[in-house]
């Protein structure tokens, strides 16, 4: 080896080509949607978030009164909006949830065009965000209630946050199905919003299971809404035992709804974004 071969400096390695780190890709699309559905949803009307609040506020006035004409009493204590709200908000959710997470794919089809945004990424995206917002609510309007009325109720955290659980995996599932149904079938929302009408009739809203007699109870408690409103109701008073409430039922019907509801998007998903 000569000298001039011994002073050659030795050629560096190529720089290696970094991937991009994909990790939170997820994370990230949900989080971007999410904040373009708050600006969409509530930063282009007048009030915004005032409304979500003042919308369950006047039902729950509302049918307080209309029910304190005809009752004497609630089924459970002796105030009306307390008792109506402990029914009529768990519902409210699972309505405005379900309906939100429906819609997901139809809300955000253009964004679905970039292979960084998915169907799941716009699904969580829009029951994340109205989950968030209508547990917020629930809270704001059942703090106001005992505030005002001056009501000392001694709370069951742990059933509270079952009745939560409960109706975010049915809000989800059933939200789920249906984003598949609507987007395939466009007649299917028109057919849902029919069967939804009695919803609120069947669900325990003003009434506890306990009041219907048992032969109609047994059909009553198909509906896991009712499972989900009683279970509420036992958070919220000390006395009620819901003892009709069956929570593997509803996790149950959630599971299979949600599963069926993934297994046809992701069988279909393609399809319906092309039509």
């Amino acid at each position: 080896m000569t000298g001039a071969d011994t002073n050659i400096a030795p050629t560096p390695p190529a720089p290696r080509t970094r991937r991009p780190d994909r990790r939170f890709g997820s994370v990230r699309s949900i989080a971007a949607l999410m904040l373009r559905e708050m600006e969409s949803t509530y930063g282009r009307s007048p009030g915004g978030y005032l409304w979500a609040i003042l919308e369950p506020v006047g039902a729950v006035a509302i049918m307080s009164f209309a029910f304190s004409l005809v009752l004497r009493a609630p089924s459970l204590g002796s105030n009306f909006p307390y008792f109506y709200a402990t029914g009529f908000l768990p519902f409210a959710l699972y309505l405005a949830v379900s309906n939100q997470v429906a819609a997901a794919i139809r809300f955000s089809r253009p964004l679905l065009e970039y292979p960084a945004v998915t169907y799941l990424d716009a699904i969580f995206a829009r029951f994340l965000l109205n989950l968030l917002t209508h547990a917020l609510v629930f809270l704001i309007v059942m703090g106001g209630i005992i505030y005002v009325f001056d009501i000392a109720p001694i709370l069951d955290w742990p059933a509270i946050f079952l009745a939560f659980a409960m109706v975010s995996a049915l809000a989800l599932s059933v939200g789920i199905m249906n984003c598949f149904l609507i987007s395939r079938f466009q007649v299917w929302e028109r057919v849902w919003a029919v069967l939804n009408r009695p919803m609120f009739i069947i669900s325990a809203v003003v009434f506890i299971p306990e009041d219907v007699p048992e032969r109609f109870r047994v059909w009553l408690m198909l509906n896991p809404l009712a499972h989900i409103t009683s279970e509420m109701r036992r958070g919220f008073y000390a006395t009620y035992d819901a003892v009709h409430v069956d929570p593997l039922f509803v996790f149950s019907v959630s599971l299979g709804i949600g599963l069926a509801g993934l297994f046809l998007l992701g069988r279909f998903h393609k399809d319906i974004l092309t039509r």
